[in-house]
Formats: structure tokens, C-alpha cells, sequence
């Protein structure tokens, strides 16, 4: 099953200079590893001229760690992606991207210094955040009478549905969307409320659509 987290609501830029170096931070929504790369690419068209575009993702739900990467894009090994992907893995929001563009004021930072001038924007950044709830519903078709819509429609934000499509005739043909996270409970009360009368049958796209 997958649960609703969040993402980020309206991409975010922050700008400073370190020993003569300017550091552009974004961070901006990326759903699914394709969109970060193409995202993170219009950020290198932006940039021609940058030494450097650091780049970490979270391309899917926060907990999924097989939809995650970084890259240090030619700076020491370890002192940019990394501290940059640890920072947005503490925050806890899915979907999102960061990426770092350095252009080189000729001044050496160290290691540390540019742990610290890589990871200090997507800090501030995250601070900033507004975020919201990603949900994922599956859809259900029935056909009811006119009696039998209207209790499902007394019950339906209970379990965080809508109606996706209705079509009144002799009887009532509704495809709904249900939270994937109240389905079992929903089926249940369907039957109660009906008592058993009204078939239920899923119909979303492989195991979960998502809103």
C-alpha cells in the first residue's frame, strides 16, 4: 500500500557568496527519477557557464530509498550530494530535488568548506518549505439505485473518496476513489449499509492510482 505523504507545495532559490564563490540552491518538486533528471538538466541550461551542478533526489515517497541518488558533479568525493540527499532524507518530504550550482571564485574552501557551502542552501531552503499531502485512492465502479447513492454519499468523506463520474438512469451507474488507506474499511461498510446488494468492483490501473 502506499501512503500519502508530503511534497513540496512551490519550488524554492537562495543565493550567497563563500571566499568568492557563488552558491545557487534550488529546490524544487521531481516526480519519479525522469522528472529530477530532466528538472535538473533545465538548471544546467540556466547555468552553461557554472564549474558545478550538485544534485541529490528523493524521486518518490521519502521511505523509498531505491528512488534515491546525488552526485558531487566533479567536486571531492563525499562534499556535496551526500551531505545534500542526508539533509532532504531529514526532512522527510517526497518528490523533491536539490541541486547546488557553484560558480568558482578561485579560492580553495577545503573539504569542510564545502560541505558546509553545499549543504548550508538546502538548509536554509528547507526551513522555507510549504508543503502538501500527496494521497493515493483506487477506484471502484457499482451500480446502485437511487436510495442506495444516497447512503453512499452520506458516507463517502469518511473514507476520504469522491465521486470520480455518475451517470443517473434507471439506476445509478458512479465510479468513486477511496484513500488506498481506508478501502478495506469502506468494502465493509458498502455491504452494511446495502446489505450485500450492491456489487463493488475495482477498477484502478495496475494497484494504485494516484491524485
Amino acid at each position: 500500500m502506499l501512503n500519502a505523504y508530503p511534497v513540496l507545495e512551490k519550488d524554492l532559490c537562495y543565493k550567497e557568496e563563500i571566499k568568492k564563490s557563488r552558491f545557487i540552491t534550488y529546490l524544487m518538486h521531481a516526480s519519479g527519477k525522469s522528472n529530477a533528471m530532466s528538472r535538473l538538466q533545465e538548471i544546467k541550461l540556466s547555468h552553461p557557464n557554472a564549474g558545478h551542478h550538485c544534485w541529490a533526489y528523493i524521486a518518490g515517497s521519502p521511505s523509498a530509498s531505491v528512488e534515491q541518488g546525488c552526485s558531487d558533479d566533479g567536486e571531492p568525493k563525499g562534499t556535496a550530494g551526500k551531505p545534500m540527499l542526508s539533509l532532504l532524507q531529514g526532512a522527510k518530504v517526497g518528490e523533491l530535488l536539490g541541486v547546488v550550482v557553484r560558480y568558482s571564485g578561485g579560492v580553495k574552501l577545503g573539504t569542510g568548506g564545502l560541505v558546509h557551502a553545499y549543504s548550508n542552501g538546502i538548509r536554509q531552503l528547507i526551513k522555507q518549505m510549504q508543503v502538501r499531502e500527496k494521497c493515493f485512492y483506487k477506484q471502484y465502479q457499482l451500480q446502485c439505485d437511487h436510495a442506495q447513492m444516497a447512503l453512499i454519499e452520506n458516507i463517502l468523506a469518511d473514507y476520504w473518496g469522491y465521486v470520480v463520474h455518475i451517470k443517473y438512469q434507471y439506476k445509478v451507474d458512479v465510479i468513486l476513489a477511496i484513500d488506498v488507506r481506508k478501502c478495506a474499511s469502506f468494502l465493509l461498510k458498502i455491504a452494511s449499509i446495502t446489505q450485500g446488494k450492491v456489487h463493488v468492483k475495482n477498477i484502478s490501473d495496475d494497484n494504485d492510482s494516484v491524485e
